[in-house]
């Protein structure tokens, strides 16, 4: 979640390294939560070592997602995830519907009458890797009325410069055969829209991959929406910098955002 083996936080014990990835970023995917809910205790000490304004973007359990495929017998499950994200408070910027690959149109009305189970007190995104979906314009807008519906976002996932060209590295190998090949879409539901795009292993390919999306977060900030962008590399050794690049290409665009923490320890993070 916020740590790597190659990130400056790693070097921090373990006790800290949320501390010192706040310390360098805003927010986080919550990917953990996928495979287990942590206890309310464990979740409380993240809350501790963030500021308030900071943003946890956290994953359902899989077994609510993918086992139960969001049906009601998941909901005991479902409700021990909202229970322990409670000590986040403002923190649980938005937690995250990741749907199965396999997830296609015809469980759009199952997707709804889960978002309406959900308590009101979230925000909430889904994202769908199903090409029908983007594709099929009859199936995209039944996506978008769902979650219209209940004010959820589409959370984009974008590997277009993953695909790009063949593999030139193990990780980039490992990606393309793991990851869907999803497109750039760039249509907001809410005033929070969530990105999450995948560049390459080079630092400077992964920076002319994300223009597109530097301008629209700067399109996005201009109509009073607040975006959160995650930067993902194949290996994302290099993740850490890259966002707060990408942060900073942002507010050249658009010099009123917020700045990013300054990093009060370890080395400087920079790219070129």
């Amino acid at each position: 979640m916020w740590t790597h083996s190659a990130w400056p936080t790693h070097r921090a014990p373990a006790r800290d390294r949320l501390r010192a990835y706040g310390g360098s970023l805003n927010a986080v995917e919550g990917n953990t939560s996928f495979y287990a809910t942590p206890s309310i205790p464990t979740v409380q000490t993240w809350a501790d070592q963030v500021p308030p304004d900071f943003r946890f973007v956290m994953k359902l359990p899989k077994t609510v997602t993918h086992e139960h495929r969001l049906a009601p017998t998941g909901d005991a499950d479902l409700r021990t995830f909202l229970d322990a994200m409670e000590p986040l408070g403002e923190r649980a910027h938005m937690l995250w519907v990741q749907l199965p690959a396999k997830f296609g149109p015809g469980g759009v009305d199952a997707l709804a009458r889960f978002l309406r189970r959900l308590p009101t007190g979230h925000r909430y995104c889904a994202e769908v890797r199903h090409p029908a979906f983007f594709t099929d314009p009859r199936a995209e807008r039944d996506l978008e009325r769902a979650l219209e519906t209940v004010g959820a976002e589409w959370a984009t996932f974008d590997t277009t410069v993953l695909f790009e060209n063949p593999p030139a590295s193990e990780a980039e190998r490992e990606g393309q055969a793991k990851k869907p090949r999803a497109p750039r879409r760039t249509r907001a539901l809410t005033g929070h829209p969530v990105v999450r795009y995948i560049g390459r292993d080079d630092p400077a390919r992964t920076a002319e991959g994300w223009e597109p999306w530097a301008d629209q977060a700067a399109v996005w900030l201009r109509e009073g929406r607040s975006p959160t962008v995650f930067i993902h590399t194949p290996d994302n050794d290099r993740a850490m910098e890259l966002a707060r690049k990408f942060h900073s290409d942002v507010r050249t665009r658009v010099p009123g955002t917020s700045p990013l923490p300054d990093p009060v320890s370890g080395d400087p993070l920079t790219l070129f």
